[in-house]
């Protein structure tokens, strides 16, 4: 086994259940968020100051002045106190656990190891920015018909629950039951006056399945793995989604490698931070094999989440000793991948929902119209 694997290094400790105290004495909750871009933005001047060659705790306390008043400002106040202190940069960063993850405090504990802080912050901030990236690309995509779709069953809603219920009322002014309408009003008046008592029930339903379906999120372990695996598996959405997981692993995997963190602890954060219960399950059949003497290659094979050429990309890297470089290289390329998913899912969207939306708005024209016509007609012919 290579010695990369047998190195281990001090976990730092966090120390959420404590009252953590910034520099002027107020209590700052180790569960305070900072924003992803935020975070990336303080990680790449850290890196860049301690480039220059300025010690650590000056670099903080630069940051620190140069700050907006926020939750970044006072997590780096509390930074400087803990590292003038003689706490490690690492340790302190722990204390903010919603903050700097264990992938973070990992590579900077590994810097601090190895003496080479400013790499690996490079690292760091160039991995939060794309990571950003990807993740505001793939929300976008999700996120663009979701709003769509929401206006149009709003709009649709309104119409079916207060205004044809006017039209059948104008209807039912002029002469004729709704017996003597056509087909299409008399379904389209049947699913108004249904709307106009009942569209509260819907909205109600709605609302407590969105709830139900976080609660399950949350405490069903076979709910959540149905659902990941739906997601997977979702026209157009399952190949985008599929890509982000492939780009999100190999891009961490191998930033953390790259960083001098032995791949079964590397593998343990993997394990925690993966959003998806499958590529869960993929990571631990890859620990447990590095545990046991054995590839990555194999296991990633196995697990049916990796193509071929991500199986033999990483089986190369082994082999040539490059697994990190090969990693990024995989990264790269399905984010590149992503890019392309998400700007074909947009193509085929877009005149999928205006074909299904002309077709639903032509029917109600059509079902509030064909009466007009027709009695306009009767009315023509009596002169």
């Amino acid at each position: 086994m290579p010695k990369k694997l047998q190195r281990k290094l001090p976990v730092p400790k966090a120390t959420t259940a404590v009252t953590i105290k910034d520099g002027e004495g107020r209590s700052l909750s180790p569960r305070v968020r900072v924003g992803a871009r935020s975070l990336a933005e303080f990680t790449n001047q850290l890196a860049v100051l301690l480039n220059a060659g300025i010690p650590v705790t000056r670099c903080l306390r630069i940051l620190e002045g140069q700050l907006p008043q926020g939750p970044m400002k006072r997590i780096s106040r509390s930074l400087v106190e803990d590292v003038e202190a003689g706490t490690p940069l690492s340790e302190s960063m722990a204390k903010f656990g919603n903050t700097f993850d264990a992938l973070y405090t990992n590579m900077v504990r590994a810097g601090e190891a190895g003496g080479v802080q400013e790499e690996i912050l490079n690292r760091l901030a160039s991995f939060l920015e794309k990571s950003e990236s990807i993740k505001a690309r793939v929300k976008g995509a999700l996120a663009y018909p979701a709003m769509i779709f929401v206006i149009a069953a709003g709009v649709l809603l309104f119409v079916f629950a207060f205004v044809i219920p006017r039209f059948k009322s104008v209807f039912q002014s002029i002469g004729g039951g709704v017996a003597s309408f056509p087909w299409a009003t008399q379904v389209v008046i049947g699913i108004g006056e249904h709307l106009e008592v009942f569209w509260w029930v819907y909205m109600l339903a709605v609302v407590l399945t969105w709830f139900l379906h976080k609660l399950l999120m949350t405490k069903a372990t076979g709910y959540r793995r149905v659902m990941h695996r739906l997601s997977l598996r979702m026209p157009l959405f399952g190949p985008l989604v599929h890509k982000n997981l492939v780009a999100r692993f190999a891009r961490t995997f191998g930033t953390l490698i790259q960083s001098g963190v032995p791949h079964l602890e590397a593998l343990d954060i993997l394990h925690a931070s993966s959003a998806n219960m499958h590529m869960q399950d993929a990571v631990q059949g890859i620990h447990d094999s590095i545990r046991e003497g054995a590839g990555i290659a194999i296991p990633m094979g196995e697990s049916h989440m990796f193509d071929d050429i991500v199986v033999n990309m990483v089986d190369v890297g082994e082999q040539t000793g490059e697994l990190d470089r090969m990693l990024v290289k995989i990264a790269d390329r399905y984010e590149i991948e992503v890019d392309r998913t998400v700007e074909t899912t947009f193509k085929v969207i877009e005149p999928v929902m205006l074909v299904v939306m002309a077709v639903i708005v032509g029917f109600i024209v059509f079902a509030l119209f064909t009466p007009l016509l027709t009695m306009m007609q009767s009315l023509n012919r009596g002169r």
